[in-house]
């Protein structure tokens, strides 16, 4: 088991506990702040979870709905677990056929007939 990083975006919450509930609703305090987003690029922002992020754009965001950063992202640990396959018994470290629980192909031979 390792620990993976992952985390919440909570925009769309804070938005609507500042009685913005549509995404053109923050639009214009972008475009206040110099930040020019298609309206595409604004829904995508409040309702999914961005994997890149301007800091003008986060710095903008906590400006317009007086938040803080740890308020915007909450980082959580994800534990990742390695997927054993049905009759795999071998260790991770058991070398290159270690997904075939011990079994090797043969060698094809070819002869005429």
């Amino acid at each position: 088991m390792t620990a993976k990083l992952d985390y919440t975006w909570n925009l769309r919450e804070i938005m609507a506990a500042r009685g913005m509930f549509s995404t053109t609703d923050i639009r214009p305090h972008l475009v206040e702040r110099g930040i020019t987003l298609s309206s595409t690029q604004i829904w995508r922002l409040v309702t999914e979870k961005p994997e890149r992020l301007s800091l003008k754009v986060l710095v903008a965001l906590m400006d317009i709905l007086d938040c803080r950063m740890d308020d915007l992202i909450v980082p959580i640990a994800a534990v990742s677990r390695r997927a054993k396959a049905v009759g795999d018994n071998s260790s991770p470290d058991s070398g290159p056929h270690s997904g075939l629980g011990g079994i090797r192909p043969k060698r094809a031979r070819i002869t005429d007939s």
